[in-house]
């Protein structure tokens, strides 16, 4: 895998992921029950926070805290579900990068990836230290303030006692593991389908080189018009397969967001205050990276129009240029990310889903 080389290790990571050179029986079953471990971690942890609001919740405080993360485990679970579904799928999308007419064909192409692929591993690494890294705070704060105490970290119903030290530990690391699980999966999804979608702009930028190269005649227009093509169905795929994921973690920070400004406003700075402010900004970047995404996605492919209209058009034959126009024609309707085929997924989308987010907190402060 010469290229997502971190975001793969990271969704491999993940479970959610299956290495293609792991073509042995062994080393299949090891990850499958891998796999399964780290499914039954994040659904036990997503039902017992279920069952806490069922069963112990007797107020809106305890309602909100519980719901926040039961909503983000279930993010975690569906975004795994997903994923499994889709195996094959996701292995095709990444094959396409290294087939033609995705392949590189000479060293400036090859460098184009190289930059992309730079950028990719850059972001990837920030999204990762800032999740990870905020997940950490909040497992370190919880050492001096619940750990000491034989307190739980997260509120979830325990069909158990834990009062001796032992089953106190074992419920206390099972808390910290479905909290990691979660967090990695998050990572890896996103970092996954942000990958592809900044995949989508290096094709339209080694799409541009070579329409440039058509004077010297390295290249058919036709090859041109055939990946311009590929451009479109591969993101078309992408979006098609990562639509569900996108729309339904909307939806979800949507409310964790509303709920957490909620907490916050009403709630004294210490160590959980700190952790909530982190969780929510963290929660804020999750849904901007996919928007900073989606835009950059739309505003790549219509650039491919003006890169042609500065080619010089007097010295093309007219096949060429009837070829050009079209392909021309089909870039004036950008490629788009949406969400359950109903919000497109821009900067636009984020500045609604803040407005919408504030108003909807205004609804809650003005009830309570």
């Amino acid at each position: 895998m010469h290229i997502l080389k971190l975001t793969y290790t990271i969704v491999m990571i993940a479970g959610c992921y299956r290495p293609q050179s792991w073509t042995s029986l062994f080393k299949r079953t090891l990850y499958n029950i891998y796999s399964l471990y780290v499914i039954g971690i994040l659904y036990m942890f997503s039902f017992l926070q279920f069952m806490d609001i069922i069963i112990n919740v007797d107020n809106t405080d305890d309602f909100t805290s519980t719901l926040n993360l039961m909503l983000t485990t279930s993010v975690a679970c569906y975004k795994t579900f997903i994923m499994w579904l889709n195996y094959e799928n996701i292995v095709a999308l990444i094959n396409y990068l290294t087939e033609e007419p995705f392949k590189p064909l000479d060293s400036d192409e090859i460098k184009i990836r190289q930059q992309y692929d730079n950028i990719i591993r850059n972001n990837t690494l920030c999204y990762t230290i800032l999740i990870v890294g905020s997940y950490a705070f909040a497992v370190l704060a919880s050492l001096f303030t619940h750990f000491r105490y034989k307190r739980l970290k997260y509120r979830e119903w325990i069909p158990y006692d834990y009062s001796s030290n032992v089953i106190y530990c074992f419920t206390y690391i099972q808390q910290m593991l479905g909290g990691y699980h979660c967090v990695i999966t998050n990572v890896a999804i996103d970092s996954l389908m942000c990958a592809l979608l900044m995949h989508i702009c290096c094709q339209i930028d080694i799409l541009e080189y070579r329409l440039k190269k058509l004077l010297s005649n390295h290249l058919t227009v036709g090859y041109c018009v055939r990946h311009h093509n590929r451009i479109f169905e591969f993101a078309q795929i992408v979006n098609i397969k990562f639509t569900k994921i996108i729309g339904f973690q909307f939806l979800a920070s949507m409310m964790i967001t509303c709920s957490n400004l909620y907490q916050v406003a009403k709630s004294t700075l210490n160590t959980d205050h700190i952790a909530l402010i982190m969780f929510t900004s963290c929660m804020l970047t999750e849904i901007f990276i996919y928007c900073w995404f989606g835009n950059k996605v739309k505003l790549k492919s219509l650039q491919v129009t003006d890169t042609i209209f500065q080619m010089e058009w007097p010295m093309l034959g007219n096949s060429v240029k009837k070829s050009l126009l079209m392909i021309m024609k089909r870039a004036m309707i950008p490629i788009e990310v949406t969400t359950v085929y109903i919000l497109t997924m821009n900067l636009d989308s984020f500045v609604m889903f803040l407005k919408t987010s504030y108003s909807i907190y205004n609804l809650l402060t003005q009830v309570k």
